[in-house]
């Protein structure tokens, strides 16, 4: 990898508190690298380290091979957005876009085109005379995008940018962002807790846990193979079970480990009286009896209580698991090849 970013072992400490625990990260130049985690797991405090907003207990940051540690923020051609958007409620959105320029000495002209350039961009060429405060949330969020964007800062920190917005804002605004930084070539670090949007977004996605990376890789490796119980629980709702939970649902083990998971799609269940189908051989049978089902949208999400273990299933919304109630008895087909062994956390 071309290490166009380079952290090595950022420490943070905030009282009696380790937020940062020896943190080692290599970013690829064009890269968007998205650090997903629960709150408190030091996701944000590593963006103001790396923007100069947070001072180092050790470590060291390297940007294009060039040291950032001891430069202040102004200085590191770095770019941030805050969930917050932090625009001046006093200027317009163009005044907002062209603030970084103008604290450059950028010459107005040249300040006035990029702007035009960068507005546009983000579909806010109407809005460049209006105040921030007559802008929806999303317009908003898009202003400060373009100020992050406007000094050609040659690393981009997004921290959890889209959180404040309704879902379906979302939704719209992180394609635009994907779209942006594709086009642009843009290095990005991307914070979230939203598992959804880290699957979307990103080339690679770092789970962080405790001030640590835990595990990273692309978001298919991810999702389809967590290695410790935390990235299961985080990565898609998996079902977690203890190897005595896992013997008594499939019979044999073929591994020693303590504990296993597998996702809740890749259980099927049949409907009482339904006869399994060949796509079901190899599978092992379980009665069971459902105790919940949710509505998803496209997903039905039923929790099926089998052998005393409480087990989630995710099924298509093709209409008719609708017809299963609460309480009704099922088979579960459990699939052994999907079953997934998990390394002691820390391990």
């Amino acid at each position: 990898m071309n290490d166009y970013l380079k952290l090595q072992g950022i420490r943070k400490r905030f009282g009696d508190a380790q937020v940062l625990n020896g943190v080692d990260l290599s970013v690829a130049e064009g890269e968007l690298v998205t650090l997903l985690g629960p709150s408190g797991c030091g996701k944000s405090t590593l963006l103001r380290c790396i923007a100069g907003l947070a001072e180092l207990d050790g470590g060291s940051i390297e940007l294009e091979r060039r040291e950032l540690t001891s430069l202040p923020p102004r200085s590191r051609d770095v770019g941030m957005v805050f969930q917050s958007y932090a625009l001046f409620p006093n200027l317009t959105v163009s005044q907002n876009v062209e603030y970084g320029m103008r604290m450059r000495g950028m010459a107005p002209a040249a300040r006035r085109s990029r702007c035009r350039e960068l507005l546009a961009m983000v579909d806010l060429e109407d809005k460049r005379d209006m105040y921030p405060q007559s802008l929806s949330g999303g317009q908003q969020q898009r202003v400060a995008l373009a100020r992050s964007l406007a000094v050609q800062p040659k690393l981009l920190l997004l921290d959890e940018p889209l959180s404040a917005l309704d879902a379906k804002i979302r939704k719209n605004l992180r394609a635009e962002i994907r779209q942006i930084q594709r086009r642009l070539g843009m290095t990005t670090l991307f914070v979230t807790h939203d598992q959804e949007e880290a699957l979307i977004l990103s080339d690679r996605i770092c789970i962080m846990n405790q001030g640590r990376i835990v595990q990273e890789g692309s978001p298919e490796q991810l999702y389809t193979a967590p290695r410790t119980e935390f990235a299961a629980r985080f990565m898609g709702s998996y079902n977690v079970l203890t190897r005595a939970e896992a013997l008594t649902l499939f019979r044999s083990l073929r591994s020693a480990a303590d504990s296993f998971a597998i996702r809740p799609e890749a259980l099927r269940l049949l409907a009482d009286g339904e006869k399994p189908g060949e796509d079901t051989d190899g599978m092992i049978a379980v009665k069971g009896t459902v105790q919940s089902i949710s509505v998803l949208g496209n997903i039905i999400r039923a929790v099926v209580e089998a052998a005393g273990i409480c087990l989630t299933v995710d099924l298509l919304n093709d209409g008719r698991w609708l017809r299963v109630r609460e309480g009704e008895g099922v088979t579960l087909m459990l699939d052994p090849a999907q079953l997934l062994q998990l390394e002691q956390e820390g391990a």
